[in-house]
């Protein structure tokens, strides 16, 4: 059969609904009474797009009274560059002849073997493995959008892409070269294996099929549905169709009615001047939802005029008039003149509705609220269409509430899932040890232990006392800190267990084979969570995908750094969409923009229309320049802002419509969508009547407001007498008297700040100085058996037994050691004048009317005369005198007055005596030089302070003070006494600080 038969091409405008009116001219068409609708065969152009043809079929059937009904063969042609996979069934066309095609997992490990190599050749850095993986699917990809343009490697090296090399920046030229060479080489493997990349076999089958079908055509009929790739394999196809006897084409909103100009202004659309010219000009309009339908037709070798319009609609179909609108709302420019003098009538969208929303989440509320209202309508359905993931299942969620049941269509990533969120955690245990957050959450995963409740009941008591003991300073890594960690906090049988299913995990060698990797997070994630981690879709997903993987890297004995792990695990789980089962709320759909085609719905609401969501920003190919895509004649990738645009059209089709977006989400500030500006624009002064206020308006109403709670007082506990009777600790005088709050809730209460999991080593102070604080203590200790035992050396080995963090022994030790130096000359020195050092660290306490004053001197010193020095080491800044005498830094004066008053146990030594000297060692940096002295004291230049003869009874006053106010006393320990106190802020959130510290700066108020 010859091509030049009028082909058989229509069109099914948007507001017809494209499956249902499909459906409605097919049965009675094709049915018959014996076989039914059997011996059709059609052509969609995804799996779910099938779905959606079954369920129109389903519906007709229904409406119709038929009993059953014998459904269509459906074959699923997707378009590998819009990540469709290919319908099978085009397979028994007699293709025995065609190669096979390569998996696509062991293609993409190749490919990535194949970098490596050409790198190494070129003489560049090698690529981590997961950088190099990622690479790998970028080149598969730019690959892909070549085999579907039928491009072959030798294009690359063609006169328009050289004479566009010289323009080109030097990253573009090189990554062009890398991907030439790569691709060269590429093509050199598949002729080794006997196989053709997916992309070419999909082109060799549509080609034979075209073939087989124009020399013989088939008596059943076929029809191609809804299928608008532009790719020219498919457009060849479906041009034979298109003139077999029963054969049709059928396209989903073309504009039939959009006038010549208009159309001849799209541009080329594939159509070159002249023979080898450009075949997409510079000003053709990439982004109109036409282009690509102009591409197609172009490909087809079919003029718009022999596009006939579908003469059915469907159930779900709305009012025609709409249709002069939605052509008008996306004229080109020079087109989009005609709206100065397009009629009122002709602009009106009737039936749709703008809502704004001033957050995501109220958007969210208000579509389902849309949603709930609509299913009180009997038989309604009811449709979501949005790119935005997030607001999809912020939509699902809040429909929950009432027990709707709407799954996203669309799916979500297998890295979200709880079985890919285990073995994601998993391999960053594998990558990056065992660090306390990574380690707690992997233990703490919803599927551990889930087969038996009192089994996983006893498990989180154990990781509960785990993880309260492994709070503060991150351990140093391995097990054995952990080990120790577990036996302190008493349960040291239950992290056994633990270590026995992550040891071989943790100890995996830097360099390893990537399915043996995969071995080993496997057995850990199903030691941990049994069979759960391949229940449901998702874990078996996570199964496919570990499968397919391991098999492909152990036949190719693929190498990684086991650092890299947790990268390639989480971009292989990125590319897996898993979907929901079956069983959701069958009047409620909610669909991304590729699953709503061909839907339809009575209520459509278009949510999330900002830039970036819809349409979403155009990514450039990850390695060939826009103009070097040009010169090949491939589009680019303005080429999918049209192929949104056109989804919008077909939602624009639906009885009731509503566009929704929010002003802002939870990045900020938001722009409305090129598209809803354009819908604005068109309708004029006519937008604030189709404005959704109803909606907005009842959102505030959706969740009653809790009564306005009582302004909340500041804090003033009252203790009675027999609580107030506890020991007062040096450190802690300043803070009784400054914030008796905080005395009140630590020393009272007993209350004490929960460390975080995995504590910043570098910022940790309190690490900084315990760790000080022995080694000096040590020394000191091993200096009365070895009077010239050196510090420094000493100190060093002191690190080494430590097994402190890393990152705190590479970026502490030289400061720590520098300081050292010095602290152990200014020893040596003072020794050389008679004074020596008596004890260290050193426990006291002393009796002031029955409370007892407890304190830990870091250094006491004894002068020639017999007098004391006291020595308190810092790691930052020392106390001026001015704090002292205000009362905020009274920890050495306390000192002082235990030394007088009580005594220091030194090894059953008691130590007594007068204080004269008070000096804080620091370690910080000071004139350029690590560690210096001070004293607390109106010294040398200092013109505040106290001075030595007042230094201790002006302690004694404020010790005095303290107890007989609030120990002894009555008074309340109120919340912040002393604003100008500079304590910590561990408890301002118990004492609710925000609610009631504003009020301190009104007028007359003395709360």
């Amino acid at each position: 059969m010859g091509e030049g038969q009028q082909p058989t091409v229509y069109s099914i405008a948007a507001h017809r609904g494209f499956a249902d009116a499909l459906v409605a001219g097919i049965v009675p068409r094709y049915g018959d009474a014996e076989f039914g609708l059997a011996r059709l065969t059609m052509l969609v152009p995804s799996s779910r797009a099938a779905r959606t043809m079954t369920e129109a079929f389903i519906r007709h059937a229904g409406d119709t009274g038929t009993a059953g009904m014998l459904m269509p063969r459906m074959v699923a042609v997707g378009d590998l560059d819009l990540d469709e996979a290919l319908g099978a069934l085009l397979d028994p066309l007699g293709a025995r002849d065609i190669p096979p095609a390569v998996e696509p997992t062991q293609r993409w490990l190749e490919i990535a073997e194949l970098i490596r190599q050409e790198r190494a050749d070129l003489k560049e850095t090698p690529l981590p493995g997961a950088a190099r993986l990622r690479l790998a699917r970028d080149v598969a990809r730019t690959m892909d959008r070549l085999l579907v343009e039928e491009k072959a490697p030798e294009d690359l090296t063609g006169d328009a892409v050289l004479d566009l090399l010289g323009d080109l920046s030097g990253h573009w030229q090189n990554s062009l070269r890398l991907f030439a060479r790569v691709q060269a080489r590429w093509r050199v493997r598949l002729d080794e294996l006997g196989a053709v990349d997916a992309a070419t076999r999909r082109n060799m089958l549509f080609d034979r099929a075209a073939r087989k079908w124009r020399e013989t055509p088939p008596l059943s009929p076929i029809i191609a549905a809804g299928v608008t790739s532009a790719s020219p394999a498919l457009a060849r196809m479906l041009r034979a169709i298109a003139g077999l006897p029963n054969g049709a084409v059928v396209l989903p909103d073309l504009d039939l009615a959009l006038s010549d100009e208009a159309w001849d202004e799209l541009g080329q659309a594939g159509a070159s001047d002249e023979p080898g010219g450009d075949v997409f000009g510079g000003k053709d309009a990439l982004t109109h939802p036409q282009y690509h339908l102009k591409l197609l037709l172009q490909r087809m070798g079919v003029a718009r005029a022999e596009v006939r319009p579908w003469h059915r609609k469907g159930t779900t179909a709305a009012e025609p008039a709409r249709s002069h609108a939605i052509s008008s709302l996306f004229l080109p420019p020079q087109a989009s003149k005609s709206w100065i003098t397009l009629d009122r009538d002709k602009r009106r969208l009737t039936g749709v509705r703008l809502m704004t929303s001033a957050t995501s989440e109220e958007e969210a509320q208000g579509i389902a609220m849309l949603v709930r209202e609509a299913l009180e309508e009997q038989e309604k359905r009811v449709a979501v269409i949005t790119a935005d993931r997030s607001l999809a299942r912020r939509v699902a969620q809040h429909l929950a509430r009432w027990n709707v049941d709407a799954d996203d269509s669309a799916g979500r990533s297998l890295a979200l899932t709880p079985a890919g969120r285990l073995f994601g955690l998993v391999a960053e245990l594998a990558s990056h040890g065992a660090n306390p957050a990574q380690l707690i959450g992997t233990l703490a995963h919803p599927l551990v232990r889930s087969g038996d409740p009192d089994e996983r009941r006893v498990w989180l008591q154990s990781l509960r006392a785990f993880d309260r003991a492994l709070r503060g300073p991150t351990p140093a890594p391995g097990l054995e800190p952990l080990r120790e960690i577990a036996r302190k906090a008493g349960i040291g049988e239950w992290w056994e267990e633990v270590a026995a299913v992550l040891s071989p995990v943790l100890d995996a060698s830097p360099d390893i084979l990537l399915a043996d990797a995969i071995d080993k997070v496997v057995v850990a994630a199903e030691a941990l969570a049994g069979e759960a981690a391949w229940a449901r879709e998702d874990g078996r997903a996570l199964s496919a995908m570990v499968e397919d993987l391991r098999l492909h890297a152990r036949a190719l004995e693929t190498r990684i750094a086991t650092d890299d792990l947790a990268g390639i695990m989480r971009d292989a789980m990125e590319e897996i969409a898993v979907r929901p089962p079956y069983g959701g709320h069958p009047r409620v759909a909610i669909y991304g923009l590729l699953e709503s085609r061909m839907a339809r719905a009575d209520l459509v609401v278009c949510g999330g229309l900002n830039e970036g969501s819809w349409p979403q920003l155009p990514g450039a190919d990850a390695l060939l320049a826009p103009g070097v895509l040009r010169a090949l004649g491939v589009p680019g990738a303005e080429f999918r802002i049209g192929l949104s645009a056109h989804d919008l059209c077909g939602a624009l089709g639906a009885p009731e419509v509503v566009l929704s977006r929010a002003q802002r989400d939870s990045e900020g500030p938001t722009l409305p969508s090129r598209f809803l500006l354009r819908v604005e624009a068109l309708l004029g002064e006519m937008a604030e009547d189709h404005r959704e206020k109803r909606i907005p308006s009842m959102l505030p109403a959706l969740d009653r407001a809790p009564p306005p709670a009582p302004e909340y007082p500041r804090p003033t506990p009252r203790p009675n007498p027999d609580q107030r009777k506890v020991d007062i600790k040096v450190t802690a005088l300043d803070r009784l008297l400054g914030d008796p709050y905080q005395f009140y809730a630590q020393e009272i209460l007993g209350l004490s700040k929960m460390d975080p999991l995995a504590a910043d080593p570098f910022g940790d102070p309190a690490l900084r100085g315990t760790l000080v604080h022995e080694i000096l203590d040590a020394w000191h200790k091993a200096r009365r058996a070895e009077p010239d035992l050196a510090l420094i050396p000493f100190a060093a080995r002191k690190f080494e037994d430590a097994r402190v963090h890393p990152l705190f022994k590479g970026l502490w030790q030289p400061r720590i050691l520098a300081a050292m130096e010095r602290f152990e000359q200014w020893v040596d020195e003072a020794a050389a004048d008679g004074r020596i050092v008596l004890s260290t660290e050193s426990k006291g306490s002393m009796v002031v009317n029955g409370i007892t004053v407890r304190g830990r001197a870091d250094r006491i010193d004894r002068h020639e005369d017999g007098t004391l020095a006291i020595v308190d080491y810092k790691t930052g800044g020392s106390p001026s005198a001015a704090q002292v005498e205000a009362g905020y830094a009274l920890q050495m004066g306390l000192l002082g007055l235990i030394a007088r008053d009580g005594g220091f146990n030194d090894d059953d030594q008691i130590i007594t005596g007068d204080a004269t000297k008070f000096e804080y060692w620091s370690l910080a940096k000071k004139s350029g030089e690590f560690a210096y002295q001070d004293e607390p004291l109106k010294t040398g230049r200092k013109r505040s302070g106290l001075t030595p003869e007042e230094f201790l009874p002006c302690h004694e006053d404020f010790l005095n003070k303290a107890i007989g106010t609030y120990l002894l006393g009555d008074a309340p320990f109120t919340a912040k006494e002393n604003p100008d106190y500079p304590g910590y802020s561990d408890y301002d959130q118990l004492m609710r600080l925000e609610e009631w510290v504003i009020r301190l700066s009104e007028p007359g108020d003395v709360r």
